[in-house]
């Protein structure tokens, strides 16, 4: 799925499908390689923005704030969480969606409901822990994007680059709002940035800790209630979360 360039380095062959259309940005921000051993190029693209939405009841009142976040930043993908909910109900709210986020050229996500990514018109799913993602790569793949956060151990992200994950994530908070510590996340995340290269998501539980996730090689910054909770409010927050993504060095 990654050719080598005449100067070495990776360049990335996105799948067909959707993922060649509106998830691109995913594909083409790193190679993602058959083997996640590749060792990285020395010279990274910029990182970009991935925003984890809160459980998503009112559609309509959220895609205006995420349009106002387009108007300010890069945003390369939207990981829509959804709230207990029937089937067609959960479908209908990410087809609300997904025309806003694709239509300003990010990615939208489902967390964690592979089976209604393709009747939603989603670009993938994002899975929690590798068993999951494991079940959920056979249906997704080729044509769906697959992540893979929840890992709890570098093995289970070794195991998750394994199974096909085009993503890891690490840092997100789990199900009960829990998430690990600043300093992990950060080691975490250097440590996969110099060995592997399948695309990195660091996750900033606030806007101060993209400096430190970018320099510790993440290909893309997550944020959620940092930014969507922003007492200034989302555009503020998102022309905040630019400046430090620009600001920060980016070469390795």
């Amino acid at each position: 799925m990654a050719a080598a360039r005449a100067d070495g380095s990776i360049a990335p062959i996105c799948r067909e499908g959707r993922v060649a259309s509106s998830a691109a940005n995913l594909c083409e921000t790193r190679g993602i390689a058959d083997d996640p051993m590749i060792p990285r190029s020395s010279i990274r693209p910029p990182p970009r923005l991935y925003i984890l939405t809160p459980a998503v009841s009112d559609g309509a009142a959220l895609s205006g704030v995420l349009a106002e976040i387009f108007r300010t930043v890069d945003v390369a993908a939207v990981l829509l969480r959804l709230p207990d909910a029937d089937e067609r109900s959960l479908i209908n709210r990410v087809k609300a969606a997904a025309g806003g986020v694709q239509g300003a050229g990010a990615a939208l996500l489902v967390d964690g409901r592979p089976d209604i990514v393709a009747r939603a018109g989603a670009d993938g799913a994002h899975l929690a822990g590798p068993e999951a993602l494991q079940a959920a790569v056979r249906t997704l793949k080729p044509n769906y994007i697959a992540g893979a956060g929840g890992l709890r151990s570098r093995h289970d992200a070794m195991v998750a680059a394994e199974v096909g994950a085009d993503y890891v994530m690490f840092g997100e908070p789990d199900a009960a709002g829990h998430h690990p510590s600043r300093d992990a996340v950060i080691e975490r995340v250097a440590w996969w940035a110099e060995v592997f290269e399948i695309p990195c998501v660091g996750y900033a539980t606030a806007l101060d800790d993209i400096d430190a996730l970018v320099a510790a090689g993440a290909d893309f910054v997550a944020v959620g209630d940092a930014l969507l909770d922003d007492p200034r409010g989302p555009k503020a927050a998102a022309a905040e979360a630019a400046a430090r993504l620009a600001l920060t060095e980016t070469a390795t």
